[in-house]
């Protein structure tokens, strides 16, 4: 997908720091016995949706900064979840992945996992800015991003949503614990001891099927301690398998990093800089953690 001609962008808007606005998405399952609203209304199930949200939300827009939710509700049948962005930037990828179905994809990646979803089931999206809906013009995203700036936000977070942001917080562990004596080979993820070891042809595939178009961020945080991955071998890599597609990049990425580092490209280099790039989901599905 090509990016928004940014330059025509600052000229409608003023300039990217001035920017602002927000969206409405609109989130609904194709079985009605797994409906995201009626598992958000439900407060056993309250927690585990924002938390799909969240990690939907960071991979889709890559981290946490220029946007944040004001406010989630009842759009029966949908989960209607407010958005406020504070810079184009952000705006502007979030767009490009609800555009490509990237984050359709991620969505029913996380609530597969974290709400235990059958095989099968269709998470279905709607996007909106004021009375504008943006699915009608996602070949124009120009327009959409204009929508956007256009459409202010009327209040203040909702005091819902900052207690589950807390939630979320404490739910990584407490904020301050005396440092950990580890056993020998093992390490530290969310407060949790993980045995440490050698990277192998699974964990390869498993990184290669999971990583998308984030396998450049995750190379280029390996690289630091790794030759094989400098200059401009990340570049390489994405030219020479660009046919093959993300899979087959993100494989070889992993591959030149294990042949490169032999029985010293262990799993914990891998967490570390997953870490490093904000993809705390991705890290949790190394590791193989259930909610």
């Amino acid at each position: 997908m090509d990016s928004i001609d940014t330059k025509k962008l600052n000229v409608r808007n003023g300039n990217d720091a001035a920017f602002s606005g927000c969206a409405v998405l609109f989130l609904g399952c194709s079985s009605p016995a797994h409906n995201l609203l009626s598992l958000y209304k439900d407060e056993q199930g309250k927690f585990s949706v924002f938390k799909v949200l969240k990690l939907t939300l960071i991979d889709s827009v890559g981290g946490l900064e220029g946007y944040e939710i004001l406010k989630l509700h009842d759009a029966d049948p949908f989960l209607g979840v407010e958005l406020k962005f504070m810079a184009m930037p952000p705006c502007q990828r979030f767009l490009e992945s609800y555009a490509c179905g990237l984050l359709a994809q991620f969505l029913s990646q996380h609530a597969s996992r974290l709400l235990t979803l059958p095989d099968g089931v269709v998470m279905e999206t709607q996007l909106k800015a004021g009375i504008h809906t943006l699915d009608q013009s996602l070949q124009d995203l120009e327009i959409c991003l204009e929508h956007i700036g256009q459409s202010q936000p009327v209040r203040l977070r909702d005091d819902e949503v900052s207690q589950l942001e807390q939630q979320l917080q404490n739910s990584y562990g407490p904020p301050s614990q005396p440092p950990q004596e580890l056993p020998r080979n093992c390490f530290l993820f969310q407060k949790r001891v993980f045995d440490d070891r050698p990277l192998t042809s699974a964990d390869q595939q498993r990184f290669a099927a999971h990583v998308g178009r984030d396998w450049k961020r995750v190379g280029r945080a390996l690289q630091k301690n790794c030759r094989a991955l400098k200059g401009p071998a990340i570049d390489n890599l994405a030219y020479e398998y660009e046919r093959e597609g993300l899979y087959e990049q993100a494989y070889q990425l992993l591959g030149r990093f294990i042949q490169s580092e032999g029985r010293s490209a262990k799993l914990s280099r891998l967490i570390s800089a997953l870490e490093e790039t904000k993809l705390t989901s991705m890290a949790e599905i190394m590791l193989g953690i259930q909610p």
